[in-house]
């Protein structure tokens, strides 16, 4: 008892209701509209706890997120978009297994449940923008010859996604910007499912969910990269 009140104290006072919330909203789509399975329901209460706990830093997250990964590819692969069954199996999965190392390696100040807030070199910026077009469009050749569903928005998630894993990996706060840019793309892939099949409308709350949850994560880690006195870049 005396641990789970410390881990429900853990987290601040916005961040309970923003996760009580976010859970709420997803289990009221999950209840409101017809289901195929729990899998979707799982994976996004799996999803919004692993949100809450990056945006405190807290290498569980990441633990957390290669889960979602695999339940999200599943997902994915039962309404044929196999760009983001590709993208969460064979690149956002493997990354959260390499950042979860690098999160557990980087301790903020010896406290391992905060990572210390990274920074990018002056030339990153410049190869992260080089390595994502060359994976994205690598992806839109592939994509295409295996027929995938709406490949616009997948491929464009593609290159959200690579941004996202790559940031994550360095620690940096623009992780939770490029998750939100993410989130803004699937929201409409999933708009598209969810117009064929109701089934498919708790898959586009969550993600609504995750959106509002990814700009609270940058948020919190501007004031974490503040209170650990690391240079903005």
């Amino acid at each position: 008892m005396q641990k789970l009140r410390s881990a429900f104290f853990y987290f601040s006072a916005g961040e309970r209701w923003l996760w009580i919330c976010s859970v709420f909203l997803i289990l009221a789509s999950y209840l409101l509209f017809p289901q195929e399975g729990v899998m979707t329901l799982c994976a996004s209460l799996i999803g919004v706890t692993a949100l809450i706990l990056n945006a405190r830093g807290n290498p569980a997250g990441q633990l957390l997120m290669i889960v979602f990964s695999v339940l999200y590819g599943i997902i994915s692969y039962s309404f044929s978009y196999y760009g983001e069954m590709i993208t969460y199996l064979g690149m956002s999965g493997p990354m959260a297994v390499i950042a979860l190392v690098e999160w557990l390696r980087h301790p903020s100040g010896g406290n391992h449940a905060e990572v210390e807030v990274g920074r990018l070199g002056r030339r990153e910026p410049l190869v992260l923008a080089l390595l994502t077009a060359a994976v994205t469009a690598a992806f839109f050749f592939i994509l295409r010859v295996l027929g995938t569903t709406n490949l616009l928005p997948s491929t464009v998630s593609v290159a959200t996604s690579f941004l996202a894993a790559y940031l994550t990996f360095r620690r940096s706060p623009y992780f939770a910007l490029a998750y939100a840019a993410n989130d803004l793309v699937l929201l409409v892939l999933w708009f598209l499912a969810a117009a064929e099949d109701l089934s498919y409308l708790s898959v586009l709350v969550c993600f609504a969910v995750f959106l509002v949850n990814d700009l609270y994560g940058f948020v919190s880690w501007r004031r974490m990269q503040a209170r650990q006195a690391v240079p903005i870049a």
